[in-house]
């Protein structure tokens, strides 16, 4: 069983939506896309955004972000922007 579940990961995501706004993420691609980026983004160097993270892999370092919610998910049209 993961830790955070699919559904607690868009649940903490989508928590900053105001009622009637378009939910960022309502799929599990959605946050397997994601936390995936996430991962890359910890690869290629960037700085981890919670503490004891040095014996975590990359992907379970992303999905901890976001479930602490140290990481925004943006829509396609934010990232536009």
């Amino acid at each position: 069983m993961l830790h955070p579940s699919y559904s607690d990961l868009m649940k903490v995501v989508n928590s900053e939506i105001e009622p009637g706004e378009a939910k960022v993420v309502n799929s599990r691609y959605s946050i397997v896309m994601a936390t995936s980026k996430r991962a890359r983004q910890l690869v290629d160097g960037d700085e981890p955004l919670i503490a004891n993270s040095a014996d975590m892999k990359p992907l379970s370092i992303a999905i901890e972000e976001m479930n602490q919610g140290e990481v925004k998910v943006l829509s396609d049209d934010e990232e536009e922007e």
